[in-house]
């Protein structure tokens, strides 16, 4: 067994007051492994994500340039993602993401060079977003799914919440990093894109020391297209982890895309340089750092779903008020609450979901719900093109009230079983999910479920 906690049944939710608490699942050897191979890859993405943006409106000047490139990541990642929830269920965990942070090694070290040495196309723009939004789609869910497996239950919120105090704190450093040495003459984007690879292969590095893991619980020998209809299957016939599930992808299908606009705000509205988007980009990661650490604190006790609806309404109106900043330095302040709010309603989310879930099924349902970054790819072209024709600060106040929207009546709701979702007690599927391998894929009893 990897982590003390691995196998349980169920949350134990209790409140674990103190600073200590809120990083006790760095106290596992293994899961501290994960954490930091995670921060590596984080720095890296992060860097490549505001140079993609900054690349692409460097060789178009186009709001819909910036769209499509990240509608390839989503495109591509709306495919991969579903499968990728799949080989978390079936294969060794560890080998799923080395696999994974390759193929993002590699299209760093290509974007790198092909920029260094003035070959750059924007359709390799597009190439790399395609082959980033494939690895994503594996990498996600199965780093969720790994994380659930060293940690146990007992402290997965935290766990979760840590991780993305990992992934937002490098977004502090990174963007700005990367907007720095973009802007630098003897450095400039190529030799940004080749840092982040370093960070990548740092990253590579670390996951080789982790754990193999456990073998994989799912047994099942039918096709991966089979399992993912399990995976719907078993989602739709369970309508509180359904509306979850399609709240969360409303969120961060329109509430998230306001990342993608922000070199054209601060570079096109505002007059201002790389190195202030960089700095705008950095913002949000000021909020979500602040928040991290008391929310691990209390991510595995009572209230997080009043924190989860709560920071998602945070998120949707901080957005409005985003688009509606008429200088940089309000827009600056108004992100980091808009960070603090993605953070809560990410991690809370997350964690419910997981909580919610059977240890057969992990894999599939945090990759439909790392759909939801598939959907702010894709949705991205279209706010772009939207963008053209009512005007940039309107496209992206639609993104917030749409946020709003989707937070607020999920929960109506579900308001009056919060108690339950939190502690993962799911009534029976009204009809039978429609098991792929009756025999090898049966879902395990779960002891805290109501009848």
């Amino acid at each position: 067994m990897i982590g003390a906690g691995t196998g349980q049944s169920g949350p134990v939710l209790s409140p674990r007051p103190g600073v200590a608490a809120s990083f006790s699942s760095l106290r596992l050897p293994d899961y501290r492994k994960l954490w930091w191979a995670g921060t590596f890859s984080f720095m890296s993405v992060q860097m490549q994500f505001l140079l993609r943006g900054v690349l692409a409106w460097d060789l178009t000047e186009r709001e819909g340039a910036l769209g499509l490139v990240y509608l390839c990541f989503g495109a591509a990642m709306l495919v991969s993602t579903p499968f990728g929830g799949v080989a978390a269920d079936r294969l060794p965990k560890r080998r799923v993401l080395l696999v994974s942070q390759g193929a993002i090694l590699v299209a760093a070290v290509f974007m790198g060079v092909m920029v260094v040495t003035d070959l750059v196309q924007f359709w390799m723009l597009l190439l790399a977003a395609l082959t980033q939004g494939v690895a994503f789609g594996f990498y996600g869910p199965t780093r969720m799914a790994f994380t659930s497996e060293i940690v146990g239950r007992e402290q997965l919120g935290n766990a979760i919440t840590l991780a993305m105090l990992s992934m937002n704190g490098t977004r502090v450093f990174a963007p700005s990093a990367a907007g720095a040495l973009a802007g630098l003459a003897f450095v400039g984007i190529g030799g940004a894109y080749l840092v982040s690879a370093a960070f990548s292969l740092g990253s590579f590095v670390l996951l080789m020391r982790c754990p193999a893991g456990n073998a994989p619980r799912s047994t099942s020998t039918a096709k991966p297209l089979a399992e993912i209809v399990d995976g719907v299957r078993y989602v739709r016939a369970r309508p509180r982890l359904r509306r979850l599930v399609v709240s969360s992808f409303l969120v961060i299908m329109f509430g998230f895309n306001y990342v993608a606009f922000v070199p054209a705000l601060v570079k096109g509205n505002f007059g201002l340089g790389d190195g202030w988007v960089g700095l705008m980009m950095s913002a949000s990661s000021i909020g979500a750092v602040f928040v991290a650490v008391p929310l691990a604190g209390r991510a595995d006790g009572a209230g997080v779903w009043r924190l989860m609806v709560v920071s998602g309404m945070v998120f949707g109106a901080g957005v409005i008020v985003f688009g509606l900043a008429p200088v940089f330095f309000l827009a600056f302040a108004v992100v980091v609450f808009v960070g603090a709010g993605t953070t809560g309603y990410q991690s809370m989310s997350n964690s419910i979901a997981l909580n919610m879930t059977d240890d057969t099924h992990q894999g599939r349902v945090q990759s439909l719900m790392m759909l939801s970054f598939a959907g702010f790819g894709i949705a991205a072209a279209p706010l772009g093109l939207l963008a053209e024709v009512i005007g940039l600060r309107s496209a992206i106040v639609l993104m917030g009230a749409v946020t709003l929207t989707a937070v607020t009546v999920y929960a109506v709701l579900e308001r009056d079983v919060q108690a339950e979702i939190e502690q993962g007690v799911i009534p029976p599927p009204a009809r039978p999910a429609s098991p792929v391998d009756p025999v090898r894929s049966v879902e395990p009893a779960r002891p805290d479920a109501a009848g």
